[in-house]
């Protein structure tokens, strides 16, 4: 019988294997046929948003006769036209030039900090990778320069931003050389350009999870290694409003490193007892691990701290009872917009885009799904802005400050 059984033993592990290398051989494929099919021509993403004068307008802050006027008396190159001479519109980064040349693109002052903005939350599944690239597609939108560090070797925030992992992003131009013995000094070797205008992207793949060894063979004996990263991050943050950092889902040593990079932290949490109950356990080893840390290594701070309902479906009363007891629980350190579910951005995950990216007649669904992103991410964009002394000003006469 040990026999027999020692047979069938040995017998499965090559079964298991044959098996699993048959699946992922299968997986990749559809996922290069995927990519071949919305990446097309040459599997490279493209984001083609063109704007009307009249939006424009708006995104630039001046009137369309502001424009046409600029556009005639040369400032602003032609207007890309037609066959029949109507305008085709305006790419992001023609709008960005007319903010450059009107003076209206919102980036920080030279004394103002570059925000380093952490969606941190231990627990798998949040809407993490989401967030992260809706909020750095908006801020982009408005014209503010910036970076995003996708520091999960799952690597969602890579692919939504138009790289296979497996096969476009090689692990020498991840996170991974930086935490090397004798690596990469600094970060900005791995800083590329994504289709987004005003997007450089340092990207992922499965290989950074080595990086989890090579930090902790760098900590031994040497706390101070905790901080590289963030010291990293300051050298490259000098040339961008906001840097984005997307962390793993585990509290290893890549999200510690987070921690002490990030000057400002969005929580994102569904709206679960369940999802409550991690985000709740995941502060409190938030608190636990900052103050070891503060001890070895000196206090950091944050510019803000917010709770985020992310992945909510206000037509289940279950949902909207545990937001509200969220909002109670965190109060202001929670935002007021939710991330609410939407077929919009399952949509948009099927042609591994945003809701930003999608193009086409705008349904009553997408504009709903628009304008609750907008509002969020709305929210995030002044918590920025209070943030940035030079900005101060503007916003008190406004209200807001």
């Amino acid at each position: 019988m040990a026999k027999l059984a020692l047979a069938e033993s040995a017998a499965s592990g090559p079964v298991l294997l044959d098996a699993m290398t048959a699946l992922s051989d299968r997986a990749h494929d559809v996922i290069t046929r995927l990519r071949a099919t919305v990446f097309a021509p040459g599997e490279e993403k493209i984001v083609d948003l063109r704007f009307t004068i009249t939006k424009a307008a708006e995104m630039v802050g001046r009137t369309s006769e502001a424009i046409r006027q600029a556009e005639a008396d040369g400032r602003l190159p032609a207007p890309r036209l037609s066959a029949s001479r109507r305008r085709e519109g305006y790419s992001l980064a023609e709008i960005n030039h007319m903010r450059d040349v009107f003076g209206t693109r919102p980036r920080r002052g030279s004394e103002d900090p570059p925000i380093v903005l952490a969606v941190q939350n231990f627990k798998g599944g949040v809407g993490k990778s989401t967030l992260t690239c809706h909020v750095a597609q908006y801020l982009a939108l408005k014209g503010y320069r910036v970076a995003v560090i996708d520091c999960d070797s799952q690597a969602s925030t890579t692919t939504i931003f138009g790289f296979n992992p497996d096969i476009d992003i090689d692990d020498e131009e991840t996170l991974l050389p930086f935490f090397r013995h004798g690596g990469e000094p600094d970060l900005k070797y791995g800083l590329r350009a994504t289709a987004w205008p005003g997007i450089d992207l340092i990207p992922a793949n499965l290989g950074l999870y080595q990086a989890e060894y090579e930090a902790a063979a760098r900590l031994r004996g040497n706390p101070d290694a905790l901080d590289r990263l963030r010291r990293g991050v300051e050298g490259m943050a000098v040339d961008y409003d906001v840097v984005l950092l997307d962390p793993p889902p585990a509290l290893g040593m890549l999200s510690l490193a987070v921690l002490r990079a990030a000057n400002a932290l969005l929580i994102p949490t569904p709206p679960s007892t369940v999802d409550f109950a991690s985000t709740a356990h995941f502060l409190r080893m938030i608190v636990e691990t900052l103050e070891v840390m503060q001890n070895h290594l000196g206090a950091r701070g944050y510019h803000f701290l917010r709770v985020v309902a992310t992945k909510v479906d206000e037509g289940k009363s279950a949902h909207t009872q545990i937001r509200d007891m969220m909002e109670a629980v965190f109060g202001a350190d929670m935002l007021s917009a939710s991330l609410l579910d939407s077929a919009e951005i399952d949509n948009a995950n099927v042609q591994l885009r945003t809701v930003y990216e999608l193009t086409g007649p705008a349904t009553k669904t997408y504009e709903r799904c628009r304008n609750n992103l907008d509002r969020l991410n709305g929210e995030i964009e002044l918590l920025i802005r209070k943030a940035w002394p030079s900005h101060r000003p503007d916003l008190r006469r406004l209200g807001l400050g």
